[in-house]
């Protein structure tokens, strides 16, 4: 059985951190009534052969610590600068061009969300509820709790830092302070995907992807829904079956918003109204990006779509890497960017899907989506690597 990319999780057990020996047992017991069987190894399918001058050398790297689950440990690139975190606590700031440290705060908590920053703040969210503020000389702003483990990194916007919390609630803190601004909430489903997730924003809208195959656009003044649209619908008999969240980081632009869901869709919809521009059929547990003229899906089986984005035709499908659990893509330049299982990075061709390149890191899974820095691409493996590429030869 293909292991799924992110744990399928009882709600009232989300919060709770498991191992990946337990995580990949629960999801066996979960997806027994879909599949005859579910083995105790997996062959990884082998790497396309490329030739030698289309693999990448690292400009640098610089090793955090981390663990055997996936968390939403993304890096954060603002004005040159790199802001990293561990689970275990660990907040850097970095030269983006040289990696470079240029600070280290140890925290001494959890971290399960990280990481959030502007110009001005950065901020992390932990196992415990708690969401922490620094500012860009790494000292502490402020330190206040929300309900719940924060699983999702932070968003740092206008006057709020945003953050998600397991029980289903999306809160806006005060930048200066911390204090409560609003709070948004929905009921989850039984079962939820937990996995990369993240806000996007664009004017005064915050857009929110939630359990249950839904996409909402708050507003920032007051965490009211502006409007709440459906990207795909919970389909099936059992609660397995029905397991539809929309996962990953959602698309903007000042138009519209794109999102893609596990078990559904992707959907296109008009920034102003969320009335529905088209859907595609096509399941991801990492979710998508977009440029211009592209959205760019890996789905769950770890082939690489590129999608038109007015009216959702596909432009190209690679399946090179199907097997491989691949993260969210990234789209820069002309290139799309992809990490997965085995700590490799690929690189394909925005406008064919081929693959012309490909970096390594330290050999472990790349759960989170590929950022850009000045002269490049950086990605965090789950062991806490963090690994920087130039653009190919």
């Amino acid at each position: 059985m293909q292991r799924a990319r992110a744990a399928l999780v009882p709600q009232r057990a989300r919060t709770a951190l498991v191992s990946r020996r337990a995580r990949t047992a629960l999801a066996c017991v979960l997806l027994a009534a879909l599949v005859s069987s579910c083995g105790s190894s997996r062959v990884v399918p082998p790497l396309p052969d490329l030739p030698s001058r289309a693999m990448r050398g690292s400009m640098w790297d610089y090793k955090l610590s981390g663990g055997d689950i996936p968390l939403a440990l993304v890096p954060a690139v603002v004005d040159g600068t790199v802001y990293a975190a561990s689970r275990s606590g660990d907040v850097v700031k970095l030269d983006a061009r040289t990696g470079e440290r240029l600070w280290r705060v140890d925290l001494d908590v959890g971290i399960t969300g990280a990481v959030g920053a502007s110009a001005s703040l950065l901020a992390v969210g932990t196992a415990t509820g708690e969401v922490i503020a620094l500012d860009t000389d790494g000292k502490q702003r402020w330190r206040v709790r929300v309900t719940s483990e924060v699983t999702a990194p932070p968003l740092v916007y206008d006057d709020l830092v945003v953050v998600r919390t397991a029980d289903a609630n999306v809160f806006a803190l005060d930048i200066a302070t911390g204090q409560r601004r609003w709070l948004f909430q929905r009921s989850p489903p039984a079962l939820v995907v937990r996995g990369y997730t993240a806000f996007a924003a664009e004017g005064p809208i915050v857009y929110a992807g939630l359990e249950g195959g839904k996409l909402a656009a708050i507003s920032t003044v007051n965490g009211g829904p502006r409007w709440e649209s459906t990207v795909s619908v919970p389909r099936g008999t059992t609660e397995i079956e029905r397991i539809t969240d929309v996962v990953g980081e959602p698309w903007s632009s000042s138009t519209e918003v794109c999102a893609a869901s596990y078990q559904g869709r992707v959907a296109c919809f008009e920034a102003s109204s969320g009335n529905t521009l088209w859907t595609k059929e096509l399941s991801t547990a990492s979710g998508l990006t977009g440029d211009a003229r592209y959205l760019f899906v890996s789905d769950e089986k770890g082939a690489v779509v590129a999608l038109d984005r007015s009216n959702g035709a596909v432009v190209w499908r690679d399946e090179k890497l199907v097997g491989r659990d691949l993260s969210q893509p990234l789209a820069h330049g002309n290139e799309v960017i992809v990490g997965d299982m085995e700590g490799f990075v690929h690189f394909l061709d925005r406008t064919t899907g081929n693959i012309i390149g490909r970096g390594r890191t330290n050999g472990d899974p790349i759960d989170v989506p590929p950022v850009q820095i000045p002269g490049g691409i950086l990605v965090q493996t789950r062991s806490g690597a963090l690994v920087a590429f130039g653009p190919g030869i």
